[in-house]
């Protein structure tokens, strides 16, 4: 069962090698989405005169994969197109003729064009709404050859953003923890499941990455030092992780931390004496609260988008159920009450949802609920576990860890009633998904 069905519609690698160079001409327009709730494009191949015609090609596939993978747009077949099939030069005097592209069911054209220099390019297109004949975005971006997988990427996100209001996310990472190197070992890969990388290499055990709101960190748990689990960072472009919060509570165990949306503070969960307790600590670690004091288990932390608050998980009442309270530590509620096992909340960056695991008839599934706790219904159902839910930054996805397939993989899932994808095929476990934030330059 999903949302859909329910009618609610509700890394570490180097910095990005290319830049968004110019935009211009993207007004403010969203366009109202078409009765059967999926956008149609044609894509056309880029104007490339300088080339043979391979990377104009490549693009335009990337362009339609990360459009489908927003699972708000379906892509066209080119053996349709009653015009050119190749874009003109965008600032030639060809016009473009929408009627040709509204009889073929066309929602939007998107045409482009790429110059090259040595062994860099430049790949400027323009997105067109064919109902009102109305140019939507428009945007160059440039790079060195190698990186037009990802500028096809960001493209896409850009028409989806010119669409909807809300850009895409074809183009932002999925931190994960994968045992495919021999060791559990913390990786990163494209929002769709492409380009895996490998970010730890400690030959130990990593795992939790969360990532700080600029994109620029990722802090997890490892147990490199004493087989005992600290926290550690790994900022974007350098090569040495580095552990932090050494001083918080002499001799206790750090199992997990995230920040909270400013990326001036973390929440972490801090175990001495077999306790575990909730401390929100400053990024210096200058500074430390303890924020929980009852004498259950308390885990699992996650800020609501303004910071104002945590979801948690406490065994208090008996068993681990989601509750909330203020950045403070004050006015804790609990939040879920169906279901005897209630365990990791993630609270979505829009703040409508606090997606959670629960166990139903033996297995984990992922279940949704809002923060009033009014509304509560299942987001994943299957007869092995889904666990471990993270949201896109455009609260549109969930991406999550399930064993359907006899080990663990990531898998990705539309909240609205999109597709559901595996986004990883190693053959070995992966698991414990962090979705990474917009790519900097284009918040």
């Amino acid at each position: 069962m999903t949302l859909s069905r329910l009618a609610l519609w509700a890394l570490v690698a180097a910095g990005l090698p290319f830049a968004a160079l110019a935009q211009e001409e993207n007004p403010t327009v969203v366009v109202p989405p078409p009765s059967g709730g999926v956008y149609k494009a044609a894509v056309q191949r880029f104007y490339d005169g300088g080339g043979a015609g391979e990377s104009a090609t490549s693009l335009r596939s990337g362009i339609g994969e990360a459009l489908e993978f927003s699972d708000l747009f379906s892509v066209l077949d080119a053996n349709a197109f009653l015009a050119s099939d190749v874009s003109a030069r965008l600032d030639g005097s060809a016009p473009v003729v929408c009627a040709d592209w509204g009889q073929i069911g066309a929602d939007t054209l998107v045409e482009g064009e790429i110059a090259r220099r040595g062994e860099r390019v430049a790949v400027e297109f323009r997105a067109w709404d064919v109902a009102r004949c109305q140019k939507v975005g428009r945007k160059r971006y440039e790079g060195p050859s190698s990186d037009l997988p990802r500028i096809a990427k960001r493209i896409a996100d850009d028409v989806v953003g010119a669409f909807t209001g809300t850009r895409g996310v074809a183009a932002t990472e999925i931190a994960f923890a994968s045992n495919r190197s021999g060791n559990v070992e913390i990786f990163a890969m494209d929002a769709d499941g492409s380009d895996v990388r490998q970010a730890t290499h400690n030959k130990s055990i990593n795992n939790f990455p969360a990532w700080s709101p600029d994109g620029n960190t990722i802090v997890y748990t490892s147990y490199r030092e004493g087989k005992r689990p600290a926290l550690v960072v790994l900022t974007r472009g350098t090569q040495s992780p580095g552990r932090i919060f050494r001083s918080l509570v002499p001799g206790s165990q750090h199992f997990r931390g995230v920040f909270d949306p400013t990326g001036s503070k973390l929440a972490v969960v801090v175990s001495a004496d077999g306790n575990s307790e909730i401390y929100l600590v400053s990024r210096d670690g200058k500074t430390s609260r303890r924020l929980t004091t009852d004498r259950s288990l308390e885990v699992s932390p996650t800020f609501s988008p303004d910071g104002r608050q945590l979801a948690f998980v406490s065994d208090r009442a008996g068993a681990p159920q989601v509750y909330l309270m203020d950045v403070d530590g004050g006015n804790v509620r609990r939040l879920t009450y169906q279901g005897g096992y209630n365990t990791s909340p993630a609270w979505s960056p829009d703040g409508r949802w606090i997606a959670y695991e629960s166990r139903v008839g033996g297995q984990f599934d992922i279940w949704l609920i809002d923060p009033e706790g009014t509304t509560n219904v299942p987001l994943v159902e299957n007869p092995r576990n889904d666990v471990s839910a993270a949201w896109s930054p455009d609260s549109r996805k969930v991406a999550f860890s399930s064993d359907r397939r006899g080990r663990s993989d990531i898998y990705a899932i539309g909240v609205g009633g999109g597709k559901e994808r595996q986004l990883t095929r190693d053959g070995r476990s992966n698991s414990a998904p962090a979705w990474g934030p917009f790519p900097r330059e284009l918040r």
